[in-house]
């Protein structure tokens, strides 16, 4: 079934609407959807390692536009949709201890968080809940997506080709790491926190 996925998000790179699938992905990842980016970045990048940079570019830009929502989400929304989308991800216990780290430490929260695969979400709503600055928010989110975005599609970008390869060679190991990492994101979230 994954397998189908990959083909068919492989195929779909050659689309006039990937860039815009990419997009909405993206931006509704960072508030409220949980299926990461990278999802379609990695497939994408692999079927054209030219344009990596570009498709990272409107991942970051897509992600950090979708904080925002996330943002006034837990700032204006956040006794009914906010309350509950935390919820939704068993982390409604911890967000006390989350806004409380955030009067401390908020900006090396955004900046550490938004690289790893720990929801975004929970950052951009929780950003905006604590009250954090929305501009330092902002630029913060700018460096710590692009960071995470640029740095993958630069290494799909110099080392597609032989990536590929591996990733269709091994899609079974492959995909087996990667849902590691995203529930490592989830768990990490949950105990530590």
């Amino acid at each position: 079934m994954f397998r189908r996925l990959y083909d068919w998000v492989i195929s779909l790179s050659a689309s006039p609407y990937a860039v815009w699938a990419l997009a909405a992905v993206s931006f509704a990842e960072s508030s409220f959807f949980p299926i990461p980016p990278d999802v379609l970045l990695l497939p994408m990048a692999l079927a054209r390692p030219n344009k990596a940079l570009f498709y990272a570019g409107v991942c970051t830009v897509s992600s950090v536009v979708g904080g925002l929502l996330g943002y006034a989400i837990g700032a204006l929304l956040y006794d009914s949709l906010g309350q509950w989308l935390i919820a939704a991800y068993g982390y409604g216990d911890n967000v006390e201890a989350f806004r409380a780290a955030y009067a401390k430490y908020g900006e090396w929260i955004i900046l550490i968080k938004g690289i790893t695969p720990i929801p975004y979400k929970l950052v951009t709503i929780t950003s905006g809940f604590a009250g954090y600055d929305v501009l330092w928010f902002t630029v913060l989110s700018l460096i710590t997506r692009g960071a995470r975005f640029y740095i993958l599609a630069g290494l799909l970008h110099r080392y597609g080709n032989p990536i590929r390869r591996i990733v269709e060679e091994h899609f079974g190991v492959v995909l087996g790491v990667l849902t590691v990492f995203v529930v490592a994101g989830f768990a990490a979230v949950r105990f530590v926190f």
